[in-house]
């Protein structure tokens, strides 16, 4: 949850009879929008929608189409109307306005009355004025805090130049236009007349202006190294910018300020340098595309289920104002350039906020993910028997009365209490225990009921949509859901998660003509999918080239938008791909996949840092509790306690979840900072960051649990859940991303080199699901299935309105490789050897890089295996190497496996993966191949005498690091 709604500026809720007009005019606009909006609704989904005065119908439910009593709309500063549309112009695309974004504060006018707060774009930030367009190129962060307490770091908005146009004095700045990551301003005063051109990942602004010249004001005396023609290259503030104007036009520099006519033209483009180069020479290269201007951005997705990925492409559409150019220059973000397919950045790179960020030229890129999947919940193979079954069972039976746990009645607190009976239906219908199962769905359902009917003079547990604003939004309302449009992804994946479980288990509950069109209505609210549909923004919460979603619906901040709980924000994603699936509705579900995978990897780079890259050295933390549009926070809204601040990007715990394991030895780095800077074991919130390290280190997480079995809940969680989760992964291991799954519901795990296949089949029809390498699953309709003969019912295999209480016979699922004369898993030993039996436990020393050996063995560690002969067997390689740097900070480690798979001296195949950060405190880390390949060659095929080479060195840092040997690092070959 994030609690963004401390901001500073004028009450909106003071009286105004101007205001109470604009609320008569809004009443009357909404009751007419009303119709319309039912009789959409009625089209959409095949419903007969009957209104009264304040209510409409969707199927068995409704929202209310007016204003509850004594409820709060969306609302701007001071006495500024509800109408958002009077800040954009007659060109601005028609329906609901976008919230929830990057530059939302000069739309939402929430905090300015007049233009709006910093715009954090990135390379670039913008700030609006009566005088023109601010921009601010900050490499330098600002760190305050402690490394052991609250700290933050930013890029603060520190001007450069301002961009105007002569005389302009424009009493407030509207909104021309938008597309999937761009936004025009527009001013208008004094006879003068500017649009900008402005976005994500653009160098260049573009400019059109009409009623005098071009004028940039630096900040202090510019130093000019280029002004020919058209053309001027000038450092302010430390950072270079180019201004270009038209053909036949020049510039004209005077103290502070570098102005134009423009040669009558009207139009021009201004770019920041990337540091480091030739800059006359970039300069030449931007301005191949410096008329090309950007005229819109979009971004389209396609998920292969069978093959387990993610394509996305973010395409530009330009305008050549002057010349046949097209395409522009592009900035990518760690989230995209470490996926980016078929493009070859350039070699400079700019700062910012989100790290490093790479450059290319052209129309459009392409990233490739993969997607490992999500389960309904993680499968009992460690409790389904014995005393820890009658552990979970007794616990399980203690929610019998209260599955819901109620604590509030708002939406952010129902929506905490349906999660929490959600997992306890799941676990309890893997286990058997129909009536606790019942009871769950039982409370589910009539609490989802209430919230989806609407009837006259009902004023809680209810929807309203709101047409001016484009939202639909539940009252009670929480932490500014209504004033401020914060926060609806967190509120409502809660309801929606909960209604994909009622689904399975009650599929006519979920029809359109019951109450599906209204979890369908909540989806299109927080995350409209459908382009076609414009009562809604698309895609309201999630920013499409930012990779995440920002909470605050105005933005309006001097740090941007910002976003706390970024686990919450993938509960929605994960109940999307849930929905989806149990409803047979392939178009929520590709959404939800789409938005899952690039927010899993937007988390890693920009929460976790996992690369130890992105973060400001200095910073000190591995983690942030908060992602600011300038910035990041080790903080929260509500809590300094560290067990909060980390944990609030953990919870809710869920099959959906999984992703926070994808590097297990990050989960041991997140840890320990906890413990670190809580001067100790968690004392708060033990459940979720047990269940949490559960994900690196599930024997560990037991060991805690069984010693701290009294442990209060957080507030959405059971004790049953947080037992069955850390339970189970002990018994499973660590996720295993190197292997994808034919299916959504499927996921891979691996302990000590065996892996469990899982998959979860929530139709009426038995199905086959083929893992990558290979593997298969023969999965009975409405059944969990887990190799090694483990099957639970997972949903109404019947169709019915109850599950299937009948048993179904074991499947059985193709093998995983086993092991035959052949050693498959090799031990590091001291002195070069990799055998396939351990020896003695030990350690050798991997000297100090003292440089960057990223990608090159220097003093490496060698170990080498030869006459290997097997079959390939199509998996992976895998490792898991122990290291410990002891108390230095910023070392890296990094692993090359070699294949020569005849003997015959040369390499078939080589595998260099990312260096693993190793952490500043005493103690064994794991690093594995979850790191992932940083570079490949060559192709795997049957070894004939081969021979296998294991290189590990030091590729960054001051320091040595212990390498264990002997039976502490293993690596196991995809052979045999």
């Amino acid at each position: 949850m994030d609690h963004s709604i401390r901001t500073s500026g004028p009450d909106s809720a003071q009286p105004h009879d101007g205001r109470l007009t604009s609320r008569l005019r809004a009443r009357r606009r909404a009751l007419a929008a009303g119709v319309a909006v039912a009789m959409a609704l009625a089209g959409m989904f095949g419903l007969s929608v009957v209104r009264s005065a304040e209510a409409a119908t969707v199927g068995a439910g409704g929202y209310a189409d007016t204003l509850p009593a004594g409820r709060s709309l969306p609302a701007g500063c001071g006495s500024i109307s509800t109408n958002p549309r009077q800040w954009v112009t007659a060109n601005a695309p028609a329906g609901a306005v976008p919230t929830n974004d990057w530059w939302s504060s000069i739309l939402y006018k929430r905090t300015d009355c007049s233009y709006g707060e910093p715009l954090h774009a990135h390379p670039i930030s913008y700030d609006t004025f009566g005088t023109g367009l601010g921009f601010s190129y900050n490499t330098t962060p600002a760190i305050s805090g402690t490394a052991t307490g609250v700290g933050e770091y930013h890029y603060p908005y520190v001007q450069d130049i301002l961009v105007g146009v002569a005389g302009l004095n424009s009493p407030d700045v509207k909104v021309d236009g938008w597309s999937d990551w761009t936004v025009t301003p527009y001013w208008s005063g004094g006879g003068r007349t500017m649009k900008a051109t402005i976005g994500h990942g653009l160098p260049f602004a573009y400019f059109q202006v009409t009623g005098g010249d071009a004028q940039i004001t630096t900040s202090g005396v510019p130093a000019v190294w280029s002004n020919s023609g058209a053309t001027v290259g000038f450092t302010a503030n430390g950072h270079d910018y180019v201004a270009y104007a038209p053909a036949g036009a020049t510039w004209t520099v005077a103290g502070t300020t570098i102005s134009s006519s423009l040669a009558g033209k009207g139009f021009f483009s201004v770019a920041v340098l990337p540091a480091g180069g030739d800059r006359a020479a970039l300069a030449n290269t931007y301005g191949q595309y410096a008329h090309a201007h950007v005229t819109g951005t979009r971004v389209s997705y396609s998920y292969n289920p069978a093959a387990g990925t993610l394509s996305t492409t973010y395409a530009f559409t330009t305008m050549a104002r002057q010349g046949g150019a097209s395409g522009t220059v592009i900035a990518l973000y760690p989230h995209q350039w470490n996926h980016l397919t078929g493009s070859t950045p350039l070699a400079q790179t700019y700062t910012s906020a989100r790290g490093q960020m790479k450059i290319i030229t052209g129309t459009q890129f392409t990233t490739s993910m993969k997607y490992t999947g999500v389960l309904p919940e993680v499968p009992a193979v460690g409790d389904g028997a014995g005393a820890d079954l009658a552990t979970v069972t007794n616990l399980l039976n203690a929610e019998l009365g209260n599955p819901m746990d109620n604590r509030g009645d708002d939406t952010y607190w129902t929506g905490k209490g349906l999660g929490r009976a959600a997992r306890i239906a799941e676990i309890a219908d893997q286990l058997n225990l129909t009536s606790v199962r019942d009871a769950a769905l039982s409370a589910i359902r009539a609490r989802l009921n209430d919230w989806f009917t609407a009837s006259p003079g009902k004023t809680s547990r209810v929807f309203y949509l709101n047409p001016a604003w484009g939202t639909l939004i539940g009252y009670p309302a929480s932490y500014g859901s209504d004033q401020e449009l914060n926060d609806h992804h967190f509120h409502y994946g809660y309801y929606v998660a909960a209604a994909a479980t009622l689904a399975k288990f009650d599929p006519g509950w979920a029809k359109a003509g019951q109450y599906g069109g209204m979890v369908d209505l909540l989806i299109r609210d927080a995350n409209n999918y459908d382009r076609a549909d414009t009562r809604f923004p698309y895609l309201r919460d999630f920013d499409i080239y930012a990779g995440h979603d920002w909470a605050s619906g105005h933005g309006a901040f001097g740090a941007g938008n910002n976003q706390e709980s970024s686990s919450e924000g993938m509960n929605f994603a994960n109940a999307l791909i849930q929905w989806g699936q149990a409803t047979g509705n392939a178009a929520v579900r590709d959404a939800g996949v789409y938005i899952y995978t690039t927010q899993a990897a937007a988390i890693q780079e920009y929460w976790f840092d996992v690369r130890n890259q992105n973060f400001p050295a200095a910073f000190g933390h591995s983690t942030v509790g908060m992602v600011w549009g300038d910035g990041g926070a080790y903080a929260t809204w509500f809590s300094a306690e560290p067990e909060m601040i980390q944990g609030i990007n953990m919870l809710p715990v869920t099959g959906g979840h999984f992703y926070l394991g994808d590097d297990p030895a990050y989960v041991t780095t997140n840890y320990n900072e906890l413990t670190r800077n809580n001067g100790g074991p968690p004392t708060v919130w033990r459940d979720i960051i047990w269940e949490f390290l559960a994900l690196g280190d599930g024997d560990a997480a037991l060991a805690n649990l069984r010693a701290n079995g009294a442990l209060t809940p957080e507030e959405g969680e059971s004790r049953a859940h947080t037992f069955h989760w850390i339970r189970n992964l002990a018994a499973l291991g660590t996720v295993d991303t190197s292997i994808t799954a034919g299916h959504p519901l499927a996921k891979v795990f691996s302990k000590n080199g065996a892996r469990t296949y899982v998959a979860s089949n929530i139709t009426g029809t038995a199905i086959t699901v083929t893992f990558s390498n290979g593997t298969v699953l023969n999965v009975p309709a409405g059944k969990t299935v887990a190799s090694g003969a483990h099957t639970w019912s997972g949903g109404n295999a019947g169709g019915g309105t109850g599950p299937d209480p009948t048993p179904t016979p074991t499947p059985t699922p193709t093998p995983t490789p086993t092991a035959g004369p052949f050693a498959a898993t090799r031990y590091l030993q001291a002195g070069g050897a990799l055998p396939g039996v351990p020896g003695a436990a030990g350690n050798v020393v991997l000297t100090a890089a003292n440089g960057n050996h990223d990608g090159t063995p220097v003093n490496a560690q060698v170990f080498t295996a030869t006459g290997l002969t097997a079959p390939y067997n199509g998996a992976a390689t895998a490792f898991d190497l122990l290291l410990d740097a002891g108390t230095t900070v910023a070392n890296g480690v990094q692993a090359r496996i070699s294949y020569d798979l005849t003997g015959d001296g040369s390499w078939d195949r080589t595998e260099t993966y990312r260096y693993f950060a190793t952490d500043p405190v005493a103690g064994w880390e794991h690093y594995t191949q979850a790191a992932g390949l940083q570079s490949s060659s060559g192709t795997l095929g049957n070894l004939s005498g081969g021979r296998v080479r294991v290189e590990v060195w030091s590729a960054i840092g001051a320091g040595p690091t212990a390498l264990g040997v002997g039976d502490r690092s293993l690596v196991r070959l995809p052979f045999g």
